[in-house]
């Protein structure tokens, strides 16, 4: 439907509307999103043609009734197709080259925590602590950040060390002024790095005696793997001699020893920068973990990196030299990212069925508005929102958020489809996970070439020539028709908003398809793939069975409060607080979804986990390692992930008995208001009690409900300093003045 509608507001604020409904056929509802957007289009200009007002400029509100994840007012990401719209995935995690690198390294190495690429492009991630990313909600893990350090230096941080010869390469760029680290460092630019110098010694008779060629002239002739080719020990000198002279020149035995030199300065300013910024990466982890010596992992992958004689040396001896208090270890990617992409998205289906099932359980335990209102009246939960965003904007180094959260632990299993998209080559992985005694993985890809006029052509070419790629890799494999989970490493600077959103922010590495930047990429891929009509999920999502009942506790009737089991009417004290987590803890881990299944035999123990473990694991100033300390004193191995799970748990557990236990005072302050005749009530209550005094969130979340559920009363909480003694000679006092009043 579209409509104008007119509000006018001259002391009598009036609203006219006009409408027209337009019909969306199922050819469109189920074909691309672009032919949809331009009926939609269509059908705008038409009933602007028709009011006979096309030709003018009007505010624009658009009614999107689909699941979205909405970042501002004007901006919105589509997450799912319903009501008959195609969605012809399931899952696709959109997973960056480094990241991809990372887990595929870290599969193996569970110390890895950093990866990097120096190939025609570079860049590097790591695993940030949770707490000191402000662009995403959650302070407690770890999560991995992908860097975008192609963009260091693009606010002039590196202008005292960029020379004559970096300010050429950048202004002959497709991009000036940006990606300057890159063109200081890449494969892409190492080569005509070294052209530049040549020409320049040549032109002032210091080499070649003075001649130039038009090879050695034009841009992109001198290649990077002629560097590699000229650095190597025994051969150097004679591939030196035999490039020259392809390029047109007669060098001398001279001029074949300063080029060599040449590609020797360039190619270890390369990689001392390059290990210059890792080392900070490294410092920084370091100073996360508050260790004294940091052991870590660094998988690493790209051509330069892989095929340079002495690149990978020089980079480790810079960071070992800046970092002399860590143990740094390289590990080269032998797989690429393909086999991260799989990973990331075995993870992402294992912590998502995990998630769903925890959260199934503890939604009972959760009260919604209307079980509140059975209580009081309706109360709506806030949950806190926003995170800052001040200087995300003009970083120049855009540290995204990939959304690989977690490594694999041995428990995943399955067959996955992997893309690899990165350069002009591109790979479909087929990646079998094994666990068990044979634990492994198993791994079949092809290759594919991206010819110049798709990466230079339309959006919609360059993915149709995606997706025809996996459809006769598919078909290779003997595989043809068969649905599967697929990871698509996407190896380009994006805004990610989730682990299967990314929207492309710039092409790089000669791509230029049109229609690409500003959106998201798995949409794109999607589209594609329904064109062809390949599917890369159909199957149906993992369905979770695990649910606690909904009891009523005897002689409740009518209040539909959801309970735990052995919860009836004890839902609210700090004597059967700590029994419910417990409860919940033993029902978590028999479900495999806690302490990879095994329970303790002191977590069997009734009244083993006491209330105020609540109080000590809620504190807002106990770190993750202190909550573990708990739980090993009850005998629990955990890991960080069951950290935050059983601090989720007792959050779960303590706010409910917040909730009810303020939606219970609202009545009584409710009550006093209504009995008095008053519209508006003043009123303190005086509290006392262990869980009240002592627990991190349990007075502020039942204030803040006293306050939702008693809008017209004004409640002041007095904690008792003294306890109830003193309050009982109180009364005493009162009682005999009374009494003596009665005698007089």
């Amino acid at each position: 439907r579209v409509l104008r509608v007119r509000v006018s507001d001259n002391g009598l604020q009036k609203v006219e509307m006009e409408s027209q409904i337009y019909e969306i056929h199922e050819d469109l509802m189920r074909g691309s999103g672009a032919q949809l957007f331009d009926h939609i289009a269509e059908c705008l200009a038409n009933f602007m043609e028709k009011l006979k007002i096309k030709d003018k400029k009007l505010p624009l509100g658009f009614t999107f009734s689909f699941p979205c994840h909405q970042t501002k007012l004007d901006e919105s990401i589509l997450v799912t197709w319903t009501k008959g719209f195609k969605s012809p995935a399931d899952i696709v995690a959109v997973v960056n080259d480094t990241v991809g690198t990372m887990m595929t390294c870290g599969y193996d190495d569970h110390n890895c925590e950093v990866g990097l690429i120096v190939g025609t492009g570079t860049n590097a991630c790591y695993m940030e602590e949770m707490r000191h990313i402000d662009l995403v909600e959650g302070d407690e893990g770890r999560m991995c950040i992908n860097m975008e350090w192609g963009a260091f230096g693009d606010d002039g941080a590196l202008n005292d060390i960029r020379t004559e010869f970096d300010h050429e390469i950048d202004m002959g760029s497709l991009n000036p002024g940006k990606q300057l680290f890159e063109k200081m460092i890449s494969g892409m630019y190492m080569g005509e790095l070294v052209r530049l110098i040549l020409v320049k010694m040549a032109k002032e008779g210091l080499l070649f005696r003075g001649k130039l060629t038009s090879d050695l002239r034009t841009t992109g002739h001198f290649e990077t793997r002629y560097v590699s080719a000229i650095e190597k020990e025994k051969e150097g000198l004679q591939k030196a001699h035999e490039i020259l002279t392809k390029l047109g020149l007669e060098p001398s035995h001279e001029d074949c020893l300063a080029t060599h030199r040449i590609c020797q300065i360039v190619s270890t300013r390369s990689a001392n920068l390059c290990g210059a910024t890792l080392a900070a990466v490294l410092r920084r982890i370091k100073e996360n973990k508050g260790v004294d010596r940091l052991r870590s992992t660094v998988g690493v992958d790209g051509s330069v990196y892989k095929k340079h004689p002495h690149f990978a040396r020089r980079l480790h001896k810079t960071v070992r030299k800046l970092l002399p208090d860590c143990e740094i270890r390289f590990v080269r990617s032998e797989d690429g990212s393909g086999k991260g992409a799989a990973m990331v998205t075995a993870v992402a289906y294992r912590l998502a069925a995990q998630h769903k099932a925890r959260q199934k359980i503890l939604e009972a335990l959760k009260l919604s508005h209307e079980q509140l209102l059975e209580v009081k009246r309706r109360m709506r939960v806030e949950m806190e929102k926003g995170l800052g965003k001040e200087t995300h904007a003009k970083a120049t180094v855009k540290m995204l958020p990939t959304y690989v959260c977690s490594t694999p632990d041995g428990t995943e299993k399955g067959d996955f489809l992997a893309l690899d998209l990165g350069g002009t080559n591109f790979r479909v992985l087929l990646v079998r996970v094994r666990n068990g005694m044979r634990r492994g993985v198993e791994m079949h890809n092809k290759i594919y070439s991206i010819p110049l006029e798709i990466m230079q052509g339309t959006g919609e070419e360059l993915f149709d020539h995606i997706v025809h790629c996996i459809s006769d890799f598919l078909e290779y494999m003997g595989m043809k028709g068969v649905s599967l989970p697929l990871g698509f490493t996407f190896s380009f600077p994006c805004k990610q908003t989730s682990l299967d959103e990314g929207i492309l922010l710039k092409w790089t590495k000669g791509f230029k398809a049109t229609g690409c930047e500003g959106e998201d990429v798995v949409s794109l891929l999607k589209e594609a793939i329904h064109r062809r009509e390949v599917s890369g999920r159909a199957a149906e999502k993992p369905a979770s069975h695990s649910h606690i009942p909904t009891l009523s506790a005897p002689g409740q009737e009518g209040a539909d409060v959801p309970m735990s089991r052995g919860d009836t009417a004890k839902m609210i004290s700090g004597m059967y607080l700590g029994e419910i987590v417990r409860n919940i803890l033993i029902d978590f881990t028999k479900r495999g979804l806690l302490f990879r299944g095994r329970i303790s035999e002191r977590l069997k123990t009734r009244g083993i986990f006491e209330t105020k473990f609540l109080s000590q694991i809620e504190s807002d100033c106990l770190a993750l390692l202190q909550v573990r300390s708990i739980l090993q004193h009850l005998g629990l191995e955990s890991t960080c992930d069951d950290s935050i799970i059983v601090k989720e748990v007792c959050t779960v557990v303590a706010r409910r008995a917040a909730q009810l236990c303020g939606a219970g005072m609202a009545a009584v302050v409710d009550k006093i208001r209504e009995n008095r005749g008053l519209d508006f009530l003043k009123v303190t209550v005086g509290v006392d009690g262990t869980l009240y005094k002592l627990h991190p969130h349990f007075s502020t979340v039942m204030h803040e409900t006293v306050k939702q559920l008693s809008p017209k009363c004004e409640v002041t909480f007095l904690q008792s300093e003294d306890g109830s003694g003193k309050g009982a000679a109180l009364i005493t006092a009162v009682a005999c003045r009374i009494r003596e009043a009665g005698q007089r």
